[in-house]
């Protein structure tokens, strides 16, 4: 299973309204929990912070992949939040992120999650696409982009 296949445009926020990492995983996964995602959205939340704890998410140019193995899915789900502005993310370059990929998967689903992730990272190689992103108006807008890519 691989990105496109993921892709929902109802698990897509544009703008995000969070001003905080906590707060911006909260929201990421109730997208999650509000669409029916989530079998445990407590358990969710709870396995994506310890995740976080091992380090920071936060990658590089305004991206971040914030990611857990966890019971909490059946099967594997990922969500798209946009925060235009930019949030504190602890990323390794220590700039704010805007572009949040969250990808949940059941622990034994190992081989698919490396494919979804290697397939973020082919999609936001380019920095015109980081920023055509960055500034979509909306989930339309951000389908529309990745089913042109």
């Amino acid at each position: 299973m691989g990105f496109l296949e993921l892709l929902d445009k109802k698990l897509i926020k544009v703008p995000l309204k969070s001003g905080s990492k906590n707060m911006l995983l909260e929201e990421l996964i109730d997208l999650l929990n509000s669409e029916g995602c989530l079998v445990d959205r407590e358990l969710a939340l709870q396995d994506v912070l310890k995740r976080e704890v091992l380090g920071s998410t936060g990658l590089e140019r305004g991206i971040a992949i914030p990611h857990a193995k966890t019971t909490s899915v059946d099967r594997m789900v990922m969500c798209i939040g946009i925060a235009p502005g930019g949030i504190d993310f602890e990323a390794l370059d220590g700039n704010p992120s805007s572009l949040f990929f969250m990808i949940l998967a059941p622990p034994d689903q190992a081989g698919p999650h490396i494919e979804v992730l290697s397939d973020i990272a082919r999609v936001t190689k380019s920095n015109a696409m980081c920023r055509l992103l960055t500034n979509a108006a909306d989930a339309d807008e951000v389908m529309e982009l990745f089913e042109e890519d």
